[in-house]
């Protein structure tokens, strides 16, 4: 009133002072009216808070998401306990009337939003890392699979490849080297390897007489004897000779040119003439038969087909031997009765392997003593039979000699060689004789080249013959 008083009193108008009254009393209620909302707002705070810290407790079942009915019985998530939140608060606001109030609840709303939103990311991320991690523990648990699998067939492999080797070994026989050891040791090599050691010597007359008195005690014959010694005298006389060694090497030379003979003219049967025709000679006791069995498993082993004619009638075994070696190699049979025509079995055994379409015919012959005439009859026939029923046939005629006859087996080459016409001699027994130097004089005197050598029991021990290494085993040292 003074103020008013004073105004007055200064001569302003009237009016000029009602005007700043009303404007004081304006900001007077501007100012309460302001600090009376922001109390207000304070409170709402303050109550907002407290059901934020209870509202996990008091979340309506309805509020959550639902879930599918086989995940039903697992405890909500983080994010669907923020999400419950979130929408409780939204409703809430929806209702709110007041502004600030509806407000505040948008804002916790927008938080709870965030929060959902971050734990939802968070799950996704651990959701990846496990899928990543059980991705890693299964190619690890596939990669050591793989090496046990791999390990697993390496050591089936390697079984397996024992298991060969196992059985190549139970079935490759003796070595030629061991197969010759008696002959080596034993006969006349033995003796020449002894007048080669010792101290060095100089060939002269003294040492050139030991040489024919070994040479012509040996089981290579008179004639073959005579060769040996010739050939060595006369490079002696030439001083083509310095040492024993020179000698031994000469020898050597010597006996592979021997052996060396080339194979008889025996073309093979053209294609659908018929099968390849062996017919085996020999003595009972040569081993003829069993070596028909082993050439009959070696050739049943190259894939082919064979027949075996058991045309020795005279003798049962033979014919029971021949049975077992059919069994054992898978080869057709034609026996005939006891007794009974030996033709006639080689014949039909001839007849059989052109209707099965056999590759080899194999034929076995009687073997009584070579000194009885109607035997070397008997194989005459035998030849001509087979001849008649297929033309060119019999394509080979082996001739079986046991290496332990010694000079015995040279005079049965020739009454064999005489009755037929031999192509190829199968010398047996090489193992179990010092005698192995037969087939030296075999081959130099009847010019007979050798096909097969045997030096044991198995099949493989019946083996084609190769001079070269014949000879290298001959004279293998020791």
């Amino acid at each position: 009133m003074e103020t008013l008083s004073d105004s007055l009193a200064l001569g302003l108008p009237w009016t000029w002072v009602a005007a700043g009254a009303i404007g004081v009393l304006l900001l007077l209620a501007l100012i309460f009216s302001i600090w009376r909302r922001r109390r207000a707002r304070l409170q709402q705070q303050l109550l907002l808070k407290e059901r934020s810290a209870t509202v996990a407790q008091h979340i309506e079942p309805s509020a959550l998401p639902q879930k599918e009915k086989h995940k039903t019985d697992e405890p909500p998530s983080q994010a669907e306990l923020l999400q419950a939140e979130r929408r409780q608060l939204e409703a809430k606001a929806k209702e709110h009337k007041e502004r600030e109030a509806r407000e505040a609840f948008e804002a916790q709303a927008r938080i709870l939003k965030e929060q959902e939103e971050e734990a939802k990311r968070l799950a996704y991320r651990q959701k990846k890392e496990a899928e990543a991690q059980a991705k890693a523990e299964k190619l690890q648990q596939e990669a050591a699979e793989a090496l046990r699998l791999e390990e697993e067939a390496r050591l089936e492999k390697q079984r397996r490849e024992e298991e060969e080797k196992a059985k190549a070994a139970r079935e490759a026989g003796k070595t030629l080297a061991e197969g010759l050891t008696k002959t080596r040791k034993e006969g006349f090599l033995a003796k020449l390897g002894g007048l080669f050691k010792g101290a060095p010597r100089s060939v002269d007359a003294a040492l050139l007489g030991e040489l024919e008195e070994l040479l012509f005690s040996a089981d290579i014959g008179v004639h073959t004897a005579s060769r040996l010694l010739a050939s060595v005298e006369g490079k002696a006389k030439k001083k083509e000779l310095a040492d024993l060694e020179a000698i031994r090497t000469l020898l050597k030379a010597e006996i592979e040119e021997i052996l060396r003979l080339p194979p008889a003219p025996t073309p093979a049967p053209a294609p659908g003439e018929g099968p390849e025709v062996w017919m085996v000679v020999g003595v009972n006791g040569s081993g003829k038969t069993t070596s028909i069995g082993k050439l009959a498993a070696q050739a049943k082993a190259q894939g082919k087909k064979v027949v075996l004619a058991a045309a020795d009638t005279f003798r049962a075994a033979a014919a029971e031997q021949l049975e077992v070696w059919a069994e054992r190699t898978g080869a057709t049979l034609i026996q005939g009765k006891e007794e009974g025509d030996p033709a006639a079995v080689a014949f039909e055994g001839a007849k059989k392997a052109k209707e099965e379409g056999a590759q080899l015919l194999v034929v076995d012959t009687a073997g009584r003593l070579h000194t009885k005439q109607p035997l070397m009859e008997e194989l005459r026939k035998i030849h001509r039979v087979l001849g008649k029923a297929q033309a060119g046939a019999p394509h080979q005629v082996l001739l079986v000699l046991d290496a332990t006859m010694g000079q015995n087996a040279i005079a049965q080459a020739k009454q064999f060689s005489e009755a037929v016409a031999v192509t190829q001699i199968v010398l047996t027994k090489l193992d179990g004789t010092a005698k192995g130097g037969v087939i030296i004089g075999i081959c130099d005197e009847l010019k007979l080249p050798v096909g097969f050598i045997g030096i044991g029991e198995k099949a493989q021990d019946l083996r084609p013959f190769s001079p070269a290494e014949f000879v290298a085993a001959l004279f293998e040292e020791p």
